[in-house]
């Protein structure tokens, strides 16, 4: 169901509600998409409320000013007497998305837990809902919900000129099959699988940015099939990430999960996910380090001057030879202004946090950094490295730590050119 977005202005112009169609019509493609992928057990669990979770229940969020008995199940305890939460459509900072999926997906598990099989299959159709927007391409630009800025850069024919574009990205008729997805746990936890989630979702939003473009483009020249390819690519990648959501939530919910990727559960490697300084999933200007290079951090990869991404590399100590080795796993980042990473840790999930920290062998021969490590605002361990040592290895204990920061800082007489430094395999331990 479709509902049209308006503004309030007082004053100045500010946003002070919205009203946005999310996928509209796809959202139920995508949810029956990941729900065929469920096991017959889980599906026959369900029973009557997976044709409603296809039909209704994942747009309860679209629903809730016509039909008041949904509004329970699309509020959260934070918010109350908010009835419609634009955060259900519109990504917001990861805290605030962290939060969303945690308490929905708690709120289901707990209705399961209780055996009310109809109100569990209520929140989680509310929690389809925010993954499937928050991975749609017309809900991916920041602060630009209408497209208005992007028409700037992209200049409509005039067959278009003074119409928004948020209906015409999302709107289409798909038909999403994800049959070779098989879903996996998530967590064992609440706090773990909404955690895992969280960092799925976001490579989500952030693909589908990369649509927004085709989509518009195709839209201008009238290319149908140019912008149903581009809206696909969100849509399967949306529909794999509710496949996992519900397997996860029937599974802890019934206590009866598969346990065929616990190994893979046992640690989270962070390097690929977006620290709380990407504000909105990038790193803004403001965020750039000063040195070694103009430029801001990176995984997988060093960036030498700041253009040619090289693979990551550290001295180590190997049986008491050092010798060089590359790594697959890590962040390469400076010691200049704003070298700081920080990352959400969930409760009484992790136990440990390790990394082995250094300088490149070749790129930061002359440099001298400390690295540090932070948990909630208390340096956990912290030491020196110059560019002719090997790195070290850090181990730190994460108890009662939501946060945990990673800084650089140039040490006194090193060259600031050469402070090349990189946190590899930096991994979250339970």
């Amino acid at each position: 169901m479709k509902t049209q977005p308006y503004f309030v202005t007082v004053g100045l112009i500010v946003l002070a509600c919205l009203r946005v169609s999310g996928w509209g019509e796809p959202h139920a493609a995508i949810t029956k998409a990941g729900l065929e992928t469920l096991p017959t057990e889980q599906k026959a669990f369900l029973g009557a409320e997976y044709a409603r979770l296809v039909s209704t229940y994942c747009i309860i969020p679209d629903l809730v000013h016509k039909d008041k008995t949904l509004v329970p199940f699309a509020t959260m305890y934070s918010s109350p007497g908010v009835v419609y939460h634009a955060n259900l459509h519109l990504p917001a900072q990861q805290p605030e998305n962290f939060e969303i999926l945690r308490y929905f997906m708690g709120k289901a598990v707990a209705a399961l837990r209780d055996g009310d099989i109809s109100q569990a299959a209520k929140f989680t159709g509310t929690l389809c809902h925010a993954i499937e927007d928050w991975s749609c391409p017309a809900h991916a630009a920041p602060g630009d919900n209408m497209f208005t800025l992007f028409q700037q850069f992209l200049p409509p024919p005039d067959s278009m000129k003074n119409k928004l574009l948020h209906g015409p990205i999302e709107a289409n008729k798909l038909n999403v099959v994800i049959s070779d997805h098989k879903p996996q746990l998530l967590g064992t936890t609440i706090d773990e699988a909404a955690f895992r989630l969280l960092h799925r979702v976001n490579d989500g939003t952030v693909l589908a940015r990369a649509q927004i473009i085709p989509i518009i483009q195709g839209i201008y020249a009238g290319d149908t099939n140019a912008v149903k390819e581009a809206q696909m690519k969100s849509a399967t990648a949306g529909a794999g990430l509710v496949a996992d959501a519900v397997y996860t939530i029937i599974a802890l919910g019934t206590q009866n999960g598969e346990a065929s990727n616990q190994a893979v559960l046992a640690t989270a490697d962070i390097s690929p996910f977006y620290p709380l300084e990407a504000i909105d999933l990038f790193f803004a200007q403001a965020k750039f380090l000063s040195s070694p290079y103009w430029g801001h951090s990176h995984h997988g990869y060093v960036l030498a001057g700041g253009t040619n991404a090289i693979p990551l590399k550290l001295r180590v100590n190997d049986s008491g030879a050092v010798t060089s080795k590359e790594f697959a796993s890590g962040i390469s980042t400076g010691s200049g202004a704003n070298s700081s990473l920080t990352y959400l840790v969930p409760q009484n999930v992790f136990k440990r946090f390790i990394v082995l920290a250094g300088l490149h062998p070749e790129l930061g021969a002359k440099g001298g950094v400390e690295f540090s490590v932070s948990g909630n605002g208390k340096l956990l361990a912290n030491t020196c490295v110059t560019g002719d040592q090997p790195a070290h290895r850090f181990t730190c204990d994460l108890a009662g730590v939501t946060n945990l920061q990673l800084l650089v800082t140039a040490t006194k007489g090193s060259d600031p050119k050469s402070n090349y430094a990189i946190w590899a395999e930096p991994r979250l331990l339970k």
